[in-house]
């Protein structure tokens, strides 16, 4: 590949650090990253992007050629965050992947997980699954990479493990710790994203990763006590159960348990690299030799991962992000989803609140007849479309007026798919009070809106 622009979403993460490290003498790396950060670590420059707004993500995308898609279960991005991090992962591949084509990108590359044998799936890797659909839904050339544990000295998967090899002398073993698995060095996977980079060959394929050994969790934790050069005795038992082992895990290695339990929810099932899969360029390293790398580069750079720290949170930050995901009437967009919300709403919630219309864009919501104005919203009418209305929240009893806070229905993966999400958000009532009040309200009426729009497709079968 000649020297390229490539875009990197998940640029601080351990697997976009390396590929700093990798690629950033030959070609010219931007590094998305939500917060402000300076150059360095082989990108040229960052661009700051909340992933959750496709703004952003155009601005993002700007003049790059090729981007690499490494976003995973995102930290939190707002104070309260309500939502399946399935449904917040997809908001973010739907709008990084309608932010490509509009840039023109050739390619994005992403870093997926390796799926089970078996038809059962977890939620956590169904949703890798969904991203990669998500990402490929509007026309541009994907090439996804599907790994498993990925070895390197600051993964947290990889932090997990020693942590608990290190910490426990003794370890009780249930019976997930004989499933099969195959993990990979961060080494082959930032080689796969090379080969794969820029290479139409490679366009719309995915490609397992993983090393020449398949081996099961227990044996994985006894190569890595061999790595470090200590004894430990594992005793097989018939119970402990998955949320027992979470609670086990949080506990001895200091994952937040937000981290750990779509993990270990993963671990029930047979996860390893299939033959017909396999990106032929690639020679990966074997087991015991990732793993010696892992080791010694984590006894120089002992830090807690990223992916272990909780988020800095500003005095100020108010904000907060509502994700829902709804079900469609067949033959219905997203424009006559939000006509039917403003419909439905008075009703829906008993009379307590009138919708009220202003102008063709300008909008209320009232409390009962005559009472005060709660919320006042204002369509934005040069970012909607068909497929996706947004309204910006001006203001109200409810609400303070913001730059981005807004309301938006649209729809993903397919015609059927409605995610209606609340960004930006921040309440006018006193923290405590919209806690226990007007969040869960919003919720509910979310809810009940959902049911609404699946009773209109019952009624049409």
């Amino acid at each position: 590949m000649t020297s390229s622009t490539i875009a990197v979403a998940g640029a601080s993460g351990f697997v976009g650090q390396a590929i700093g490290a990798q690629l950033g003498d030959h070609h010219q790396l931007i590094g998305i990253s939500r917060s402000k950060r300076n150059p360095g670590g082989g990108y040229s420059a960052f661009r700051q992007a909340d992933l959750f707004s496709l703004s952003d993500c155009e601005a993002a995308l700007q003049d790059v050629d090729y981007a690499i898609y490494l976003v995973h279960s995102m930290l939190p991005s707002a104070r309260l965050v309500q939502g399946h991090f399935a449904d917040l992962d997809l908001l973010c591949a739907d709008n990084f992947a309608r932010a490509a084509k509009k840039a023109g990108v050739r390619q994005i590359i992403y870093l997926g997980g390796l799926l089970p044998t078996e038809e059962a799936i977890s939620n956590h890797l169904r949703s890798r699954e969904e991203v990669e659909r998500a990402l490929a839904a509007t026309g541009v050339p994907v090439t996804t990479l599907r790994a498993g544990l990925v070895v390197g000295a600051q993964g947290s998967s990889f932090q997990m493990l020693l942590r608990l090899v290190e910490r426990l002398p003794m370890m009780v073993c249930p019976k997930w710790t004989q499933t099969r698995m195959q993990p990979v060095a961060l080494s082959d996977v930032v080689k796969a994203i090379e080969l794969v980079c820029g290479n139409a060959e490679h366009n719309n394929k995915t490609y397992d990763l993983g090393c020449p050994d398949v081996v099961s969790y227990r044996e994985l934790m006894a190569a890595t006590a061999e790595a470090l050069g200590v004894q430990r005795r594992f005793i097989s038992v018939p119970f402990l159960s998955p949320k027992l082992s979470r609670l086990w895990v949080t506990l001895t290695t200091g994952a937040p348990k937000e981290l750990v339990a779509p993990l270990v929810a993963s671990l029930t099932y047979e996860m390893t690299a299939r033959p017909d899969y396999a990106l032929h360029e690639l020679t990966p390293l074997s087991l015991t030799d990732m793993l010696e790398k892992a080791v010694d580069q984590s006894e120089i750079k002992r830090t807690k991962p990223r992916a272990y720290k909780k988020p800095a949170k500003t005095k100020n930050d108010q904000t907060v992000r509502s994700v829902q995901r709804m079900t469609l009437p067949a033959g219905r967009d997203a424009e006559w989803a939000t006509l039917e919300y403003l419909k439905w709403l008075p009703g829906g919630v008993s009379g307590l609140i009138r919708v009220e219309r202003n102008s063709d864009t300008d909008m209320c919501f009232r409390l009962l007849k005559r009472g005060p104005v709660l919320l006042t919203l204002t369509l934005m009418e040069q970012r909607s479309e068909a497929s996706r209305t947004v309204l910006r929240v001006t203001g109200g009893l409810l609400a303070r007026e913001t730059r981005r806070g807004r309301l938006e229905f649209r729809q993903v993966l397919d015609e059927s798919t409605l995610i209606a999400a609340v960004h930006d958000f921040v309440p006018r009532l006193p923290w405590w009070i919209y806690l226990g009040s007007q969040a869960p309200f919003h919720r509910y009426v979310m809810y009940r809106f959902g049911r609404h729009l699946g009773s209109q497709n019952a009624g049409r079968d």
